[in-house]
């Protein structure tokens, strides 16, 4: 389960976040490309964008919900 303690410092303040165990599998990328990047220097995903709508909504839970090592968090704070 992500941690909002140890969230990567690229994410943006809001509901979803991407944690330190992040492996860089591009599963959320492809899930969520709006609300999603690669930190290409470090090899992981952030958040850079939190979710605008009921679709993108749906597309960042979907991918929290397939990421392979739960590095994806829905309980962050603005």
């Amino acid at each position: 389960m992500a941690d909002p303690r140890d969230k990567v410092t690229e994410t943006v303040p809001g509901k979803y976040y991407v944690d330190t165990q992040c492996i860089d599998c591009d599963v959320c990328r492809v899930t969520a490309p709006a609300n999603f990047q690669r930190e290409e220097d470090k090899g992981y995903s952030y958040v850079f964008r939190q979710p605008a709508g009921p679709d993108e909504e749906a597309q960042c839970q979907e991918a929290m919900d397939c990421c392979p090592v739960e590095a994806i968090g829905d309980n962050g704070v603005s």
